[in-house]
């Protein structure tokens, strides 16, 4: 197998039987006589790799893989007529472009698997192992990657708020621009969620640690311990720093809480908090690291999406003997992702379903000891297209838990209004248009902050047309 490395995610693989090309890949394509599958996952066709429009008026076999969010009309149009569209939609005619229906069964999260759930050969088998061939170029990038060249520096100066996915996208184009690019970090730390929030044995930190590395071998500078809104503002950046513009890309990390009894009992936690002691704090390297986290043996993590299943593993990590993983619906309406559903079962995890929490109880030592649950069962669809549940009357019943953790979702946090005089909507993230222009001429953002939670791959997306965008109008292209 030949890999060409050009960017974090952005590359071109040679295999035996087929070429793929991955995401924002600005290289050239070799004139190879095999199949090329080309994946994308951003919903905007600027997002489609410039490399790809080499193909046009070649004689040569494409398919294009797509994610949920694309339509077959922003496939680019001169290349509409010699390829193979492989996505989402029914079957229909896109002109001469081919659409096909794929069965949907997987979503990713840390990294590009989307497609996996649309790949043709899950119908009859397994798909394409997508993911893992991310994860497998991405850990030999470290040793056989080339640095990208910088274009020279250009004067302007850019700030950028979030060492999350999206910042770091952003902060890398930019800098390859010739940008003088300066990241304010919260943390003491860079990666933003890819550090605090994805647990070790899913996302190694060595893995972020090289980006944030690289990032900086580019010239870009991190400001650590920098709470955007409370030690600087836009206004501040602009008119004392000198900087020309402005990225947030804060994320929406604000936990939701059950509001029950008994939710500040001593042992109860958000995802977040925990996560983050765990994973930013390494308790998971007790004793060398003495993290104040409570090791339970009979741990209730209540939620049904990827954090929750983070949490329910990281406990059984944490020495807990049994781990129970609450769930008002369900376990076929889990948001969850299938394959981290199975692992978590297969490690031990139990899936409690139907059951909401009543209240916690404590103990004689002021911590969380059990917790009182009722039974729902399904009834009609809400906004979301799935059943709501519906208490069950007198079916009230309690379980042990001297440790309990809540995944329940996020919401946005006040830093970007507090840094920034920018328009939100009516759940308090950022508006802003498809290339993170916001109300202020001068700030951009994007990823979680604008979209609400959502996945890596998207919050890099969202980074770089920020960064192309900014480009444009900084530079007067």
């Amino acid at each position: 197998m030949k890999v060409t490395f050009i960017y974090h995610s952005s590359y071109f693989v040679e295999l035996d039987h087929c070429c793929l090309l991955f995401d924002y890949y600005q290289g050239d394509i070799p004139q190879v006589g095999k199949p090329l599958y080309v994946f994308a996952s951003h919903s905007h066709p600027d997002h489609f790799s410039p490399a790809i429009f080499q193909l046009a008026g070649e004689e040569r076999e494409v398919h294009y893989l797509l994610s949920d969010d694309i339509s077959p009309r922003q496939v680019p149009e001169k290349l509409r007529d010699q390829a193979t569209f492989v996505g989402p939609r029914s079957f229909c005619q896109v002109g001469p472009l081919k659409v096909a229906t794929l069965r949907s069964t997987d979503m990713g999260v840390a990294f590009l698997v989307q497609c996996e759930g649309k790949c043709i050969l899950g119908r009859k088998g397994e798909p394409v192992a997508i993911g893992q061939l991310e994860r497998m170029v991405g850990d030999m990038a470290g040793e056989v990657g080339k640095a990208p060249v910088c274009k020279p520096k250009n004067g302007k100066k850019v700030a950028i708020v979030g060492s999350g996915p999206s910042g770091i996208a952003c902060a890398g184009e930019l800098a390859r621009e010739g940008f003088d690019v300066t990241v304010f970090e919260a943390f003491f730390t860079g990666g933003g969620v890819l550090t605090y929030g994805i647990p070790e044995f899913r996302l190694p930190k060595a893995i972020v640690k090289r980006e944030i590395d690289g990032l900086e071998q580019l010239g870009v500078h991190f400001e650590y311990n920098s709470v955007a809104g409370r030690l600087f503002d836009a206004d501040e950046l602009f008119n004392e720093e000198g900087f020309d513009a402005l990225y947030l890309a804060v994320g929406a990390g604000l936990p939701r809480f059950l509001h029950v009894p008994g939710e500040n009992l001593p042992g109860v936690y958000c995802a977040n908090e925990y996560l983050t002691r765990t994973n930013l704090m390494h308790a998971y390297n007790f004793p060398e690291y003495d993290t104040p986290i409570r090791h339970g043996k009979n741990v209730v993590v209540f939620g049904g999406g990827n954090v929750a299943m983070d949490a329910a593993r990281t406990a059984l990590r944490l020495g807990a003997e049994s781990v129970t993983l609450a769930y008002r619906r369900t376990e076929a309406e889990m948001p969850a992702r299938l394959a981290e559903v199975h692992h978590a079962k297969q490690e031990g995890v139990k899936i409690l379903e139907l059951v909401s929490p009543l209240r916690f109880n404590a103990g004689e030592d002021g911590f969380v000891k059990e917790v009182e649950l009722e039974r729902m069962e399904l009834g009609e669809p809400d906004a979301s297209g799935r059943r709501r549940p519906v208490a069950v009357a007198n079916s009230e019943f309690s379980i042990p838990c001297d440790v309990a953790v809540t995944a329940i979702g996020t919401r946005a946090n006040p830093f970007a209004k507090l840094c920034a005089d920018v328009e939100l909507n009516r759940w308090g993230l950022i508006e802003a248009d498809e290339d993170g222009r916001t109300s202020n001429p001068k700030v951009w953002a994007g990823g979680d902050i604008v979209t609400g939670a959502a996945t890596v791959i998207l919050a890099m997306g969202a980074g770089k047309k920020a960064a192309a965008s900014m480009k444009k109008e900084l530079l007067g292209e």
